[in-house]
């Protein structure tokens, strides 16, 4: 074994050697870039079998800045450039041209270290499309559901408990990715349930059976009241493995192409240590595996001389593979945040409001590993219908005990609840582009939210499913009074509008490197995530997602890289 297999080799302590002259190259049999949700778990399956040479390359440090694992630490990370990358879109017409902060996960973990920790996997029918779209029936749910289930440690499988006989059709246990219920509960929130209960929607139990309609809790991705990244789920043990490498505070700049066969190979790629900024060549025999995330990847595809023609030449890089549809396609999640005062409540904005109550918090969750500190972002979560004209559910909540101006600011000192609600298909279609051939500057984002008028027209529609819910009198004791956006918007222009002005990402981007069929222009990779027309390279991340899913997306980016991983390991080479 090379003696710096072993130096390097400890989990988060990997860092690139600091040279100050060019080292390399390395070689490995499979070259992942990205340790985020799909990288981690990629890593930890290619290395599995002792004689794959596995490196995994992060551009954020290591995942040791206590509030990623906290989870109300949710707050901190966000823009915080020790683990985000602190993306910005571009101004948007549909919001008004305002610019949002675009988070992205910069550390060991990725996103899994700074998300809201909620476990929704989306409807069935967003997999069919999926399969219908690529023409591979692997992507359909009935194919889709064991690759969710083969890493999943669901709590209502603990202990044998088979109150629910169904359960195990749906989940799966023993796996590394610990599923949870949260750890407390709001009698407001309760409340707001019985409300929309009320306003017409069911009541359920599980989310994640193909059919999410309905309202309760979130389950979250937590063990035992702390975060459970990706990072502790799938890289804390394999980093032991000595065919495994990791390197962290490594940025790469481009893949290393070899253009003299009749098609492209990526052959490896050059990074950059953060601290020393020295430049080193890893190379791969068999894969490089793209797992960026959404901006990440077509960034770097672009900056390797694969996306469309005219950015490229616009960018003086050659062009390796003309490939229209990198970087288009971005689709994402946008929320709407209705605010509303409520009378005699327990909330958060109450319970913080002196340094007693931070005390009294942070003494609970110091005991107890429970309280405000153990929340989620988000804790009651609806799936609902935005209009009768939709025969399914396409609007979600997430129903937080607290309300701030935005993220980074105070709570409010007065009691209040905030009911987001998003549409879950967006028609909105946007971009990611280079600036330029310099990998450290940001490519231009632009989700391009609320551009076409089915999405104005749920935006506007969803705020009044809002206000049916706040009026129902499972409600009505709390006296709510609609702080955001108020009750003086009443049409659907003014409340588009209105949404333009209050909206704020999930921070769900997908799409930007979309699988589908070979006469499909516009797809980047082929169903079973190969780019086309280059050898060697392939994008498992939520990027490849034609469709976005019908919920959150850190579960199904999970299933992806889960069922990539196993077509790898079976041989299924990028060729």
């Amino acid at each position: 074994m090379p003696h710096w297999v072993d130096a390097l080799n400890r989990y988060g302590e990997t860092t690139l050697p600091d040279n100050n002259k060019t080292a390399g190259p390395f070689e490995f049999d499979y070259i992942v870039a990205g340790a985020g949700t799909a990288g981690c778990l990629l890593a930890n399956r290619l290395s599995a079998n002792p004689e794959n040479r596995v490196l995994l390359i992060e551009a954020g440090g290591r995942d040791n800045y206590h509030w990623i694992h906290i989870p109300v630490g949710y707050l901190y990370c966000i823009d915080n450039p020790r683990t985000d990358w602190c993306f910005r879109t571009e101004p948007a017409p549909g919001l008004n041209n305002r610019s949002l902060i675009y988070p992205r996960g910069k550390t060991l973990g990725g996103c899994s270290s700074i998300n809201g920790m909620l476990y929704i996997r989306g409807q069935a029918r967003d997999y069919d499309r999926w399969a219908e779209i690529t023409g591979d029936d692997a992507w359909s749910w009935s194919n889709c559901l064991p690759d969710f289930m083969r890493h999943e440690d669901h709590h209502g499988l603990d202990d044998g408990d088979h109150t629910d006989s169904s359960r195990e059709q749906f989940h799966g246990h023993g796996g590394e990715w610990r599923v949870e219920r949260q750890r407390l509960k709001w009698q407001v929130l309760e409340d707001f349930a019985a409300a929309a209960v009320q306003a017409g929607v069911p009541r359920t139990k599980d989310f994640n059976r193909g059919d999410n309609e309905g309202v309760d809790y979130f389950e979250v991705n937590q063990r035992a009241g702390w975060r459970w990244n990706t990072s502790k789920a799938f890289l804390r043990h394999a980093s032991k493995r000595p065919n495994l490498t990791v390197w962290h505070s490594t940025q790469v700049l481009r893949l290393e192409m070899n253009t003299d066969g009749e098609q492209p190979r990526c052959t490896g790629v050059r990074v950059a240590g953060a601290r020393s900024g020295s430049e080193t060549l890893a190379l791969a025999s068999r894969e490089v595996i793209l797992s960026a995330g959404s901006i990440g990847s077509p960034q770097l595809l672009q900056l390797s001389g694969i996306g469309p023609s005219d950015l490229l030449q616009e960018m003086n890089i050659p062009i390796v593979a003309d490939l229209p549809g990198v970087g288009e396609n971005l689709q994402d999640h946008l929320q709407i945040r209705s605010v509303y005062k409520v009378s005699n409540a327990l909330t958060l904005n109450t319970m913080a409001n002196s340094l007693t109550g931070k005390a009294r918090i942070g003494l609970e969750y110091l005991l107890k590993r429970s309280g405000p500190m153990s929340m989620a972002p988000s804790q009651l979560c609806a799936f609902t219908r935005s209009s009768e004209e939709y025969e399914y559910a396409n609007i979600q909540y997430h129903v937080q005990p607290l309300s701030l101006d935005a993220f980074g600011q105070p709570l409010h000192s007065f009691p209040a609840i905030t009911a987001s609600v998003c549409n879950l298909n967006p028609t909105s279609r946007g971009t990611v582009r280079i600036r330029s051939n310099n990998p450290f500057e940001a490519p231009a984002i632009a989700p391009n939210y609320l551009s076409t008028t089915e999405d104005r027209k749920v935006a506007a529609d969803s705020l009044r499913v809002t206000r049916r819910i706040a009026g129902q009198p499972a409600f009505s004791k709390y006296q709510p009074e609609e702080y955001k956006p108020g009750t003086q918007y009443q049409t659907d222009e003014e409340l588009s509008r209105l949404a333009g002005d209050i909206g704020t990402t999930i921070f769900h981007p997908v799409g930007t490197t979309r699988m589908g069929r070979a006469d499909d222009a516009m797809a980047v990779v082929d169903s079973h995530l190969r780019v086309r027309g280059v050898k060697g390279l392939r994008v498992v991340d939520a990027g490849v997602m034609p469709v976005i899913t019908s919920g959150n997306t850190n579960s199904p980016t999970l299933m992806i890289a889960e069922k990539a991983a196993g077509w790898i390991l079976a041989g299924d080479q990028a060729v």
